[in-house]
């Protein structure tokens, strides 16, 4: 499930679990207020809070990380505005049960009793299931509230999303997580065995997940140590959590695209980071490099032309070395891709040059610089004319290479940094060679 609190049955009372219930289940908040880390939701100037003052939920999607509260949220929703509760799973569900739900919420809804339905993994649901929720949204057979950790833009169909408001939900921050923990020492009446330091660390190691701290802490509870834990023994002693990381998925993109603007911003250190991010969570070194390959072009192109050579190398060095000791390799080029000069010319130069050859369509290059193999073709004008650039005393003929009736176009236009420096240097000399053969 993808929340802190596991959901009782569906239409169940929340009541005091039983004492052998898992401690987020005993820790269940009563009411919004209890909740931790969403203030900004639950609050009373949250979306959610103004709701529940107005007595008037619309269809929502919760969208955040694993443990931050969706299911515990949905819950106390339905408590909170007096709506029938009704819970199920896209992991687990399926078109008869979804059926079944709509039905039983149709014959409730003439007893006067409306359903809030939640859907939990919503996009999981194909995009033919999710249209099956649009009728019934719209005629108030039940009000919808979806839990996600995927991006809605992506996972839901837009249909569906103009019918529901998107609330995002906040990683759990320390204060959170500690507030967690002093409520589950309450609860228990047991004292975490950690020094302060330690107890820093089983935070950090939960990575904003509520649900997996408690976890651990109950771990803790269960256990007669003869002196509190430090650090390194929390380490050893229990299994830190796996970063976050869907490598097909936000996770994904949002490292990517965090590694590509610090080097773009020639922050070596954001950079080093953000890759390592991405690395020890499992992502294809060869993607990295692949990435940064881009980016020698992109962002850097002739104001250094080593950045490219730089990355091929790494590649070319990772695959011959492997892991580990191949990715040195790798953090040695994105060290030179963040610390080199920056330039986006050739990239602009590329898209304007692909835009102009889209619209001139099938334009002939102009007669003179035409190859002419044959006889018919010297005779009809091809190649006549041609200047031979190497002939020119200074190895520059100054020709018009142009198609006729094209003006001549400057889609490359380096910057005054770098490599590029010396190549508006040239630039703007064989400019003024033109002018000069034309009279200018």
């Amino acid at each position: 499930m993808s929340d802190l609190f596991a959901p009782a049955p569906a239409e169940t009372p929340r009541g005091t679990a039983a004492d052998d219930a898992p401690l987020a289940e005993r820790l269940r908040p009563a009411n919004l207020g209890e909740v931790v880390g969403q203030d900004h939701l639950t609050g009373p100037d949250g979306a959610i809070g103004r709701m529940v003052a107005a007595g008037k939920l619309s269809s929502i999607i919760l969208w955040g990380p694993p443990g931050t509260g969706k299911t515990t949220i949905a819950r106390l929703l339905a408590d909170a505005v007096g709506l029938r509760y009704v819970a199920i799973s896209a992991v687990f569900s399926g078109v008869a049960d979804l059926k079944k739900a709509f039905a039983e919420a149709e014959g409730m809804a003439q007893i006067g009793r409306k359903t809030l339905l939640f859907v939990d993994e919503i996009h999981r649901f194909n995009r033919a299931q999710q249209d099956g929720f649009l009728p019934y949204v719209e005629k108030g057979t039940v009000t919808l509230v979806g839990a996600t950790t995927e991006n809605p833009s992506f996972a839901l169909n837009a249909a569906l999303l103009s019918r529901a408001q998107v609330l995002i939900l906040h990683r759990l921050d320390a204060d959170a997580l500690g507030s967690l923990l002093a409520r589950a020492e309450e609860l228990t009446g047991l004292r975490l065995p950690l020094t302060p330091p330690a107890r820093e660390a089983l935070i950090a190691s939960a990575d904003g997940d509520g649900r997996f701290l408690l976890g651990q802490a109950e771990t803790l509870f269960d256990v007669s140590l003869p002196a509190p834990l430090g650090p390194e023994e929390l380490a050893k002693f229990l299994m830190r959590r796996v970063a976050v990381y869907d490598k097909d998925r936000d996770g994904h993109y949002n490292l990517i695209s965090a590694l590509h603007k610090a080097l773009r911003g020639s922050d070596p250190q954001a950079a080093l980071y953000y890759m390592a991010r991405m690395l020890t969570a499992g992502e294809e070194p060869l993607y990295v490099l692949r990435r940064l390959v881009r980016f020698a072009s992109e962002d850097i192109g002739l104001a250094d032309p080593q950045a490219l050579v730089q990355c091929l190398a790494a590649k070319d060095a990772y695959q011959f070395l492997g892991s580990p000791e191949g990715e040195l390799a790798i953090v040695q080029a994105c060290l030179y891709l963040a610390t080199a000069p920056k330039s986006n010319a050739a990239y602009a130069a590329q898209k304007a040059a692909f835009a102009s050859a889209r619209e001139t369509g099938s334009l002939p290059p102009p007669a003179h610089i035409l190859n002419a193999p044959t006889k018919l073709m010297k005779e009809i004008g091809y190649g006549e004319g041609y200047a031979y650039d190497h002939e020119a005393e200074d190895g520059f003929s100054g020709a018009d290479y142009w198609p006729e009736g094209m003006r001549a176009q400057a889609f490359y236009k380096p910057v005054e940094r770098g490599f590029e420096r010396e190549i508006v240097k040239r630039l703007e000399w064989w400019d003024k060679k033109r002018r000069e053969r034309r009279g200018e």
